[in-house]
């Protein structure tokens, strides 16, 4: 059966339906991620709880955005605020699979069969799932998890033939992606100053963009997202915000100074070269922001915008 044929059998609410209410449910899985993966958590057990009391939660209470609305943002169990991040994350996988479908999906030639127009739906979505926990992670905690920068890696080169990449270009788009980074920010940085200039992480967020959207995409991800991270960070000095570094970063910091204090050789290191350390929680003159968010911001233009952007600006990519 191909494409084609199945829209013209099933009616396209209800596609649409379908589509987006997948998408709710796994935005509600990625609140787990996104809660258990920092924490060196399993994602699969236990069962969900409430992290304030710790009761499990039942069915009726987890139903993605609908539940939140019910209990009017407030645990059944123990009566604890819940953060309006869950369905805000809810909503975002909603929207983004609502976005595959639109966007990449409905725009495929007629003559695809069905299995490989949803094979193509199930590596996207699964790329921007992993793109949006890593965001949340990096925002609150500025670091990003190898389980998901080196499996998005690996999916988008054993997937390279589904974007019509010969998986040759997709590994080098990822050495390219990763030594654009690592080269000039960290290992050539850390000669000349003694410490990085960006995170491992952010080198291999930029190798997961170059396996998906080969060593252009990779060079636009640099780019756009260091113009957008400048755009707000000149946004908040003209509005007079202070950035401080997030609670957990701080107390990861203090852990490792109470750790260098006792003599653990690799926290001294560790404080040496790591950039957020340095002048501990007040540095002057620098804006602090995680920079993975808007690296992921830049992949997901790429993703849904790079024909419009190569078009629009001369790009090629």
């Amino acid at each position: 059966m191909t494409l084609t044929d199945l829209l013209a059998f099933v009616p396209g609410w209800f596609l649409y339906t379908a589509v987006i209410a997948f998408g709710l449910i796994w935005g509600s899985f990625l609140n787990v991620v996104i809660y258990r993966v920092p924490r060196s958590m399993s994602i699969v057990r236990p069962a969900s709880h409430c992290p304030s009391c710790g009761k499990p939660i039942s069915g009726y209470d987890n139903i993605p955005v609908l539940s939140y609305v019910v209990l009017r943002g407030r645990a059944r169990c123990c009566g604890a605020k819940i953060s309006p991040r869950y369905p805000l994350i809810e909503l975002i996988g909603g929207a983004l699979s609502c976005a595959i479908w639109t966007v990449i999906i409905l725009r495929l030639p007629e003559s695809v069969s069905v299995a490989r127009a949803m094979a193509i739906y199930g590596a996207n979505f699964a790329l921007c799932l992993g793109l949006v926990a890593a965001a949340f992670i990096d925002a609150e905690y500025m670091f990003l998890p190898d389980s998901i920068t080196i499996s998005g890696i690996v999916l988008g080169i054993a997937t390279s033939h589904l974007r019509d990449m010969p998986t040759s270009a997709s590994i080098t788009g990822t050495i390219v992606g990763f030594l654009a980074v690592w080269l000039p920010f960290i290992f050539l940085y850390k000669k000349l100053l003694g410490r990085t200039g960006m995170g491992l992480g952010d080198a291999k967020l930029i190798a997961l963009a170059g396996a998906w959207f080969d060593w252009q995409g990779a060079l636009f991800v640099i780019f756009a997202g260091a113009m957008q991270a400048a755009a707000y960070a000149l946004m908040l000095h003209v509005f007079g915000v202070e950035t401080k570094l997030p609670p957990a970063v701080l107390e990861d910091i203090e852990a490792l100074k109470k750790a260098a204090a006792e003599g653990d050789e690799e926290a001294q290191r560790e404080l040496q070269e790591d950039p957020l350390t340095e002048e501990g929680e007040n540095a002057p003159n620098r804006t602090r922001i995680p920079f993975g968010p808007f690296l992921i911001l830049a992949c997901l233009e790429l993703l849904f915008a790079g024909d419009w952007i190569a078009n629009r600006f001369g790009i090629w990519l």
